[in-house]
């Protein structure tokens, strides 16, 4: 029963970093750091709820809003590729590392985490942002510089709840693969409206 608690908890925990990375990963590790449903004490992943990791976190989070607040002003040109592609490698990385620490909690073997959180973390990912980029296409002003907080919500939201209740996490993997499924038909038929107007 606990390993299966544990798989449940790092789906949606990956998931949610896949969404956004740090304020979901730092409230991972404060609820572990709090040994409140999950704890990595005594693992080999223990560093991921300690002061060092959880700073990090909390200064990635700034990072990114401030990079972001940035680039929607234009003032990072540059950084209209790079930012996303970074923030999609560092869920993938916490992803990993959280799901094996999720797994070791139970003194389960972790290696499969590294594996299933990269691939929960994309699910999250690639579920969300054609999301994102298509509300901001249709959005202007304050709204469109909203939407980060959103998804940052979001992921935050799917991350408190699956540690607290362990089987949202896999909820939150169905709708994110509903999401993902969906967004890729309505794509498909987008195009194949416009190839037919050619």
């Amino acid at each position: 029963m606990h390993l299966a608690l544990d798989i449940f908890q790092g789906l949606g925990i990956a998931a949610a970093v896949g969404i956004r990375p740090f304020l979901p990963a730092l409230a991972v590790g404060a609820l572990a750091a709090g040994d409140i449903q999950i704890d990595f004490h005594h693992t080999g992943y223990s560093f991921l709820q300690g002061w060092p990791f959880l700073l990090a976190m909390l200064l990635g989070a700034i990072v990114l809003t401030l990079a972001e607040r940035q680039l929607s002003g234009g003032q990072l040109p540059l950084g209209q590729r790079a930012l996303p592609v970074a923030m999609i490698g560092c869920g993938l990385a916490l992803g990993a590392l959280l799901f094996a620490g999720s797994l070791a909690q139970d003194h389960n073997t972790a290696w499969p985490g590294l594996i299933a959180g990269v691939l929960c973390a994309g699910l999250g990912a690639a579920a969300t942002r054609p999301l994102l980029r298509r509300a901001r296409a249709r959005l202007v002003g304050a709204d469109a510089a909203a939407l980060p907080a959103y998804a940052e919500a979001l992921g935050l939201l799917v991350a408190v709840l699956t540690v607290l209740l362990p089987p949202i996490g896999v909820v939150a993997v169905a709708m994110l693969g509903w999401l993902l499924v969906a967004g890729r038909r309505r794509e498909g038929q987008k195009y194949a409206g416009l190839r037919i107007l050619r």
